[in-house]
């Protein structure tokens, strides 16, 4: 017991002013937050980075508009691919300092996931203190979707890094009502929706964030004027996209959608619990909406017409890593069995190794255009012609010219460059036609078996002159894609004695009969 505890007070008498407790300097804890998730996404980006010196689609597109001049990348943006013009000509400029391999691809990516990381934890350090704040910004590194996306040459990762900051921008705002304040997170967010449109979904969170916490009118006018500046500075942009669409044709359905769904179940039961305290903006209150709001308007959405992917909405685990964070940190205070906690972290984080390893492997991707090219390169012979079912797979083998320059495009007009396009401009129909009768060898670059193929007179031409004149001789299955070897009729015998019967090998050791291709 305290001396001071020991000493009565008489009656009616005045105690004497008990000092206070002096608090904590939040210096080394900030210190603590900002750093030791930043380190975290870090290293995890930066482990293999390469993925076996592989690219996918999307970033075949990236590596080749980026490659572009700034006057052509607005002029292919105009036609195509407009949502993200200002993302080439970041990477373009990126590629300019830095140069345009593999690693100028991703690590903006890299370094824009590790900053969102750092702002998640300052996030929550400021709604419920360090003890939360640290664990979420490092459950946030560790969430297999940030992880796969911190290594992709797309805008994903950094326009995360910007809502993250939007919104630790709005939260300051909050308690601070200076109006640069609400400036910086207007243009934060702004600049957020110009990467990527979707990311204006945020911004609706974060007016469903500020009137649940029941905050002032003066800070509803402020963020309304930020929300009608962004909204007016997003509009030229979108209504210029809208025409467009075709971009997103090739959503059938939602993509990816169970990941969305276990997260905003297990953030809404986490959101359940009593997390962090009472401040003008509750943790629950920020991280349900950002969470559930985005996707859930992706799928309503959706209804009309199929827009629901994943990575739109990548930005809705700042909640989920904020909510899982504060529990933690809730258990934490319930005394719970330390050795509990401690068994239940190392079982997570071994489940979370056989992802991590998936990620950085070719396969990970939907397609792997560098495995597209070779096996053309591998299959073809000089003066064959090379045919692409359809037109806009020809983007698969433009990362790499080599690959393809002993071969004929039978069906291109243009190059995607001169024409500004992303996979050139094809001949009509009949022409395409009469020239695939001109050679005995076709190489055709396809989608794998089942998946959707657009149609048009081009196409049609195609598949039918393969179907009446040609022959399937060989297939070789690659991740994402089929290069098949067509030989014409009359030729078929000496390209495969054995005739329909003749069997062939693929690299992988499948074997496969010409009339089964």
């Amino acid at each position: 017991m305290s001396v001071a505890a020991r000493v009565p007070t008489v009656a009616g008498a005045v105690s004497p002013p008990v000092p206070a407790r002096p608090r904590p300097s939040p210096g080394p804890a900030r210190v603590v937050v900002v750093i030791a998730p930043l380190s975290l996404s870090l290293a995890l980006g930066l482990w293999g980075i390469r993925r076996q010196n592989t690219m996918w689609g999307d970033e075949a597109v990236t590596f080749q508009l980026a490659h572009r001049d700034l006057s052509q990348i607005w002029h292919t943006a105009r036609h195509v691919d407009l949502v993200h013009a200002l993302y080439y000509a970041v990477m373009h400029e990126i590629f300019g300092l830095f140069g345009g391999g593999l690693l100028a691809l991703r690590l903006p990516s890299v370094l824009a996931m590790s900053v969102a990381a750092s702002g998640v934890g300052l996030l929550g350090l400021r709604l419920a203190g360090p003890r939360a704040g640290l664990p979420a910004g490092l459950v946030f590194a560790l969430l297999p979707q940030v992880q796969k996306y911190a290594q992709e040459g797309r805008s994903y990762a950094m326009v995360c890094a910007l809502v993250t900051w939007a919104t630790y921008a709005l939260v300051a705002g909050v308690s601070h009502r200076t109006r640069w304040r609400w400036a910086v997170y207007g243009s934060t967010m702004l600049l957020a929706c110009l990467l990527h449109e979707f990311a204006v979904l945020a911004l609706v969170a974060h007016g469903v964030t500020l009137v649940v916490s029941r905050v002032p009118r003066s800070v509803l006018r402020a963020w309304s004027v930020a929300a009608a500046g962004v909204v007016a500075g997003l509009s030229p942009l979108a209504i210029r996209s809208a025409g467009q669409s075709e971009q997103v044709s090739w959503i059938s359905g939602p993509v990816r959608l169970p990941y969305f769904l276990v997260a905003a179940v297990v953030g809404v039961l986490c959101a359940r619990a009593p997390l962090g305290t009472r401040r003008p903006v509750r943790l629950s209150a920020l991280a349900v909406p950002i969470l559930v709001l985005p996707g859930l308007l992706l799928l309503i959405a959706s209804l009309a017409k199929p827009l629901f992917v994943d990575r739109y909405v990548l930005y809705g685990n700042i909640g989920i890593a904020l909510l899982l964070g504060a529990w933690l940190d809730h258990s934490h205070r319930l005394r719970r069995s330390s050795r509990t906690a401690w068994i239940a972290a190392v079982v997570v984080l071994a489940a979370l190794v056989p992802s991590s390893l998936a990620l950085r492997t070719p396969q990970s991707r939907s397609n792997d255009v560098t495995a597209i090219a070779a096996a053309v390169r591998r299959e073809g012979r000089s003066g064959d012609g090379l045919l692409y079912l359809s037109g806009q797979y020809r983007a698969w083998t433009a990362a790499n010219p080599e690959d393809t320059r002993s071969l004929t495009d039978l069906a291109l007009a243009q190059d995607p460059v001169s024409s500004n396009t992303l996979a050139g401009v094809e001949l009509p129909a009949q022409e395409i036609a009469a020239r695939m009768l001109e050679f005995d060898r076709i190489v055709a670059v396809r989608a794998p078996a089942g998946a959707h193929v657009p149609t048009d007179p081009r196409e049609e031409a195609k598949t039918s002159t393969l179907r009446r004149h040609f022959r399937a001789y060989r297939t070789t299955h690659v991740n994402g894609a089929r290069v098949t070897v067509y030989v014409r009729d009359g030729r078929f015998r000496e390209a495969c004695p054995g005739g329909s019967g003749c069997r062939s090998r693929d690299p992988g050791g499948v074997w496969w009969s010409p009339a089964g291709t």
